[in-house]
């Protein structure tokens, strides 16, 4: 669970007593989740970083964005998230009717045309990365069960996948966005199974250069890929992307008569984890 709206600002010094003068104010989400603190740079820099070692353009990157929307819009249109999705009820307060919370609302937001127009973000010359073309600011939550197959086989549960195979790989700080070319093969190769035998791969989109990078060093299928949108149109709640993404994937492989997925994310600090499941 991750409510990015709700991360407070910090008074650092606070607990220490303040003296007279101003007092600053530090933003606890940038600080805590959108900051490499071994480069003392945000995340978006090392975003531009990936786009310039890798030559992907800012059209490239809006190009993928639009996609992730369009693939977002047209699995929520055709009940593919119907699955996934547990409906909240939202109270409205002093009087107010409840609201009832059935969708993605990320996917609401897209204009194409807006989305080719915005500014660089973390970069005024030559800059790519955009707030358009990378993961938005969201709150959400995901929930799995995890049990060994013998506790599954004891308590008589409905097994959806098994888990197969999963990796860790880690490099440069910097270079974070790319560490999931390392983890996803490590992870397929400790399940036993070539790269031909993986059928969809879901791999988080912190950053539309992020995907289209490692789809590149590993020369994945983009129709493989990702194929009901990702964090650029469905939002990024950094604590719950991880299990947002594994959920997502079995919906996939469910409704695409797949077997073998593979889902993948990279973490601040230079690191990837990769899962690899099978569908029962």
């Amino acid at each position: 669970m991750e409510s990015m709206s709700n991360v407070p600002k910090y008074l650092a010094e606070a607990r220490k007593g303040s003296r007279l003068g101003h007092d600053s104010l530090v933003d606890g989400m940038l600080r805590d989740g959108l900051w490499d603190v071994y480069n003392d740079c945000g995340m978006g820099v090392c975003a531009e970083l990936c786009s310039e070692h890798h030559n992907i353009s800012r059209e490239e990157q809006d190009n993928y964005a639009i996609q992730s929307f369009e693939r977002g819009i047209a699995a929520q249109a055709g009940g593919a998230f119907s699955w996934e999705i547990v409906p909240v009820e939202v109270s409205g307060g002093r009087g107010k009717p409840s609201t009832i919370v059935d969708k993605d609302e990320g996917l609401e937001k897209f204009d194409a045309a807006k989305l080719r127009k915005l500014r660089p973000s973390f970069k005024e010359a030559g800059g790519t990365v955009t707030a358009g073309n990378a993961s938005s600011i969201s709150d959400g939550a995901a929930a799995l069960v995890l049990v060994s197959g013998d506790k599954a086989l004891k308590l008589g549960l409905e097994v959806i996948a098994k888990i197969t195979g999963y990796a860790d790989a880690a490099q440069a700080p910097e270079l974070f966005t790319t560490a999931p070319a390392l983890a996803l093969p490590k992870a397929i190769k400790n399940a036993g199974l070539e790269a031909s035998q993986i059928d969809y791969y879901e791999i988080n989109e912190a950053f539309a250069v992020v995907a289209l990078a490692n789809q590149k060093l590993l020369g994945l299928n983009t129709e493989k890929v990702n194929v009901h949108g990702g964090a650029v149109s469905l939002g990024h709640p950094l604590g719950c992307s991880g299990a947002r993404i594994l959920v997502t994937l079995l919906g996939v492989l469910r409704q695409k008569n797949g077997k073998y997925g593979v889902g993948g994310v990279c973490n601040g600090g230079g690191g990837a984890s990769a899962l690899v499941v099978e569908l029962l």
